[in-house]
């Protein structure tokens, strides 16, 4: 604030009264004899506060201004008595907030030698808070595989029931809730699941989760604590289960695949006795397992005493064919499924569940329990409520509307600008594989032209340890987050950064 002429010079009431001394010379930014400033113009704001946080407020300015290094490690302080008249309060608070920075180590004091600031605290660099989610700055589309449109959030529904959930939500149900998640959600989420993707569900054996994500973290935990320390995971497949299960303890190895699902020779050669599958809709391949290769897997798990966690990402969204059901409704007690509402509702939600073997829950539940301690209650309630009142179907079937909607627009895209290019994995899901011919290659070379024009594209290669002999681009693109008119133009950015036909010769 700014000061009157007497404040500044110093000649006043107070004039030749108290200062805040210490050792750094004049000019160093820091209060000093000479030249120095009142002890009460750090404080004046605090003194001004109202009277009932007054003594709070005043804590709060002396406690900042010795982090900030205002007040440097040395500074001596004046008596509470002089600051007190000086800021025109009463000694006792100025007493209290002596007292109580000294308890937590900002002051020192010593008996009849004043109170002087410590050197416990050191000044932290201020900065703004970084926002580090993911994100592709400078892109102009991002044909990112997986993401849903998030604009088709059901604010509306979403917002009706929060209010009747806050409304008739009794006060326990705010306290710690069950860690394998509410009653009331894991009823509506078993109901729902059972009916929708053909599992086992019982509600005791499902545990609501912080997604996909912590599923598998909580699976990986447990898998260690029983001696096994590797976990397959298909090739390709999703980098993100390496990363999930390393931060576990456990590795990870590639187990080779082809169009039916996991090869059984590898997988049995391997000596693993838990894989990480997606056996409806293989991401990336797009590929459904047939029901040899889902006997087979099931086989494998009974014949080794093992495990399969089965990823469930994008069950529910089919356009061209009939749902398959999810594999743990043959063998529920080998198989660990999961799913979540990340490609739904949202992935800001956090929220997912897992449908535990019988012999896994106990661990699982001791171990989300001392992970979280359970997730928000309040946010279990609106899940529940909203899958019990329909509002969860009738989201999907709007987003499948949207999505084949996408999908088909991709297709004509890639058919106008990239011809004979193939396409496979468009029956179901959020994404396909197009296969390029060797023209518009290599495969590197293409994806940095696009680049270039401000398109996002990634290669298969990416997603595996495979990479392609025969010199074609083939391309993992997502589309449920990019309007039709997005896609269009994406697509149509990518081909003219090759030249003319699609086509262009570094």
């Amino acid at each position: 604030m700014a000061l009157d002429e007497t404040a500044a010079t110093g000649r006043g009431p107070h004039a030749g009264g108290d200062r805040f001394e210490c050792g750094p010379p004049a000019g160093s930014g820091h209060l000093v004899p000479t030249g120095g400033q009142p002890a009460w113009e750090l404080l004046l704001p605090a003194a001004a506060a109202p009277a009932r946080r007054r003594g709070r407020a005043l804590q709060e300015a002396l406690r900042e201004a010795v982090r900030t290094g205002r007040l440097m490690a040395g500074t001596r302080l004046p008596s509470s008595r002089e600051l007190a008249a000086d800021l025109g309060v009463s000694r006792g608070l100025v007493t209290e907030a002596y007292e109580q920075l000294t308890a937590e180590g900002y002051l020192r004091s010593g008996r009849g030698s004043g109170t002087w600031v410590g050197d416990a605290a050191r000044a932290a660099a201020s900065q703004p808070a970084r926002d580090l989610a993911p994100r592709t700055p400078g892109v102009r589309v991002d044909f990112h595989p997986g993401t849903p449109d998030l604009a088709l959030f059901p604010r509306a529904a979403w917002a009706a029931v929060q209010r009747s959930v806050l409304a008739g939500l009794p006060h326990r149900a705010l306290g710690y809730p069950d860690p394998r998640g509410l009653p009331e959600l894991r009823t509506a989420l078993a109901g729902m699941l059972a009916r929708r993707r053909g599992v086992v569900a019982d509600p005791e054996r499902l545990v609501v989760c912080s997604g996909v994500a912590q599923a598998s973290t909580l699976m990986g935990f447990v898998l260690r604590a029983r001696g096994i320390a590797t976990v397959g995971i298909e090739d390709p497949g999703s980098p993100e289960h390496s990363r999930l299960f390393a931060s576990t303890g456990v590795e990870t190895t590639w187990l080779p695949m082809d169009e039916e699902g996991l090869l059984p020779g590898p997988l049995a050669a391997s000596g693993v006795r838990a894989v990480v599958t997606t056996p409806s809709h293989q991401f990336p391949s797009g590929i459904a397992y047939s029901a040899t290769r889902r006997a087979a897997l099931l086989e494998w798990a009974r014949a080794v005493d093992g495990y399969i966690l089965e990823d469930d990402y994008d069950g529910d969204f089919r356009y061209d064919r009939a749902p398959v059901g999810a594999l743990q409704g043959l063998d529920p007690e080998r198989v660990a499924y999961t799913g979540s509402v990340s490609k739904s509702l949202a992935p800001g939600l956090r929220l997912g569940w897992m449908l535990v073997p019988e012999d896994l829950v106990a661990e699982v539940v001791e171990r989300k329990r001392t992970m979280d301690l359970g997730n928000p209650a309040l946010d279990q309630a609106l899940l529940a409520e909203f899958v019990t009142r329909g509002g969860y179907d009738r989201q999907l079937r709007r987003c499948q509307r949207a999505y084949r909607e996408r999908r088909d627009a991709l297709v004509a895209a890639l058919e106008e600008h990239f011809p004979g290019t193939g396409v496979s994995g468009i029956a179901a899901g959020l994404h396909i594989i197009a296969r390029l011919p060797r023209r518009y290659g290599p495969p590197a070379r293409f994806v940095e032209r696009a680049a270039s024009a401000g398109v996002a594209l990634r290669p298969l290669e990416e997603y595996g340890t495979a990479r392609p002999t025969d010199g074609a681009v083939r391309l993992v693109i997502g589309y449920a987050h990019l309007t039709p008119s997005e896609i269009a133009r994406g697509i149509q950015l990518a081909a003219e950064a090759c030249g003319a036909g699609g086509v262009r010769r570094a």
